[in-house]
């Protein structure tokens, strides 16, 4: 897992699939912090608790038109990462790290 303060809304996973090169997701850090207490996501990246006899595992589904896959984690290194990412920048001040000019300017740039 990795986090950047200069993209803070996003985590990003990287998932041992088989293959020589792990494939890298990117998802919201929200999607994740709300996931660890109840069922999240409508998408490609879904994210929810596992049974309450499992507490300790969370379930992460992931989808794309290359396939399905489907990974549990345990709930307290996912919530022990997204602590370390609130200290890096808290909650409800990411937009304090965005450059917004920057991104427009990257956006708007014509190839």
């Amino acid at each position: 897992m990795n986090y950047r303060r200069d993209d803070p809304y996003a985590i990003r996973m990287a998932f041992h699939v088989g293959t020589d090169e792990p494939v890298e997701w990117i998802f919201s850090r929200d999607l994740l912090a709300v996931g660890l207490d109840r069922a999240a996501g409508d998408g490609d990246v879904q994210v929810w608790p596992a049974a309450a006899a499992h507490r300790d595992v969370v379930n992460i589904s992931l989808s794309s038109p290359f396939g399905q896959a489907h990974f549990e984690a345990p709930a307290t290194a996912l919530t022990g990462f997204l602590l370390r990412t609130y200290e890096v920048v808290p909650a409800g001040r990411e937009a304090d790290y965005i450059d917004i000019e920057t991104e427009l300017s990257d956006l708007l740039r014509c190839p």
